[in-house]
């Protein structure tokens, strides 16, 4: 995706644009996510690449597009916070709907999608083919948030490595 494509789609931003405003939501930006990037931007990846694939496979992209945006909709950092009933993989997309609540009406699609994206690491599947989606493109970006990184950082020593390796 280039930089900030997705603010160069107007469907897109019919869908997100409000919520993009609110204090709430430009409040991620002041949390690290993924080592190197910050909640906003990692939740703008997700919203957007997920609204995308929504959208060609004629799916529900507004649903898609709003619940990525808001899966994350926590204000606490994931590696230092400790709940005693639960871990955070279940409890902060509980926390994010009762968040997103607070600033928008969620549609029963979009909470099954917030609350349903950590799948894997919880038990419970999405019950719509837009929570798969959600699901696996916020995997992806949160292994690209950190591997693309690492990767360019140690890219010469890698390739350094890899021609002993033959």
């Amino acid at each position: 995706m280039k930089k900030n494509e997705w603010q160069d789609d107007s469907e897109y931003m019919s869908y997100v644009g409000e919520l993009l405003e609110t204090p709430e939501v430009q409040r991620l930006a002041d949390f690290k996510q993924h080592y190197f990037s910050n909640r906003l931007e990692h939740s703008i990846a997700v919203s957007f690449d997920s609204y995308r694939i929504a959208k060609r496979m004629h799916l529900n992209a507004r649903a898609t597009a709003r619940a990525g945006l808001l899966h994350d909709l926590f204000y606490y950092d994931w590696r230092t916070t400790k709940f005693d009933n639960g871990t955070h993989a279940w409890i902060h997309p509980r926390i994010a709907v009762r968040n997103a609540k607070k600033i928008t009406n969620l549609t029963a699609m979009e909470r099954d999608i917030i609350i349903k994206h950590m799948w894997g690491a919880t038990v419970a599947p999405p019950r719509y083919l837009e929570g798969y989606i959600v699901t696996m493109v916020d995997k992806y970006e949160a292994t690209s948030e950190v591997g693309v990184p690492l990767f360019n950082r140690y890219e010469g020593r890698l390739k350094k490595h890899l021609r002993f390796v033959k």
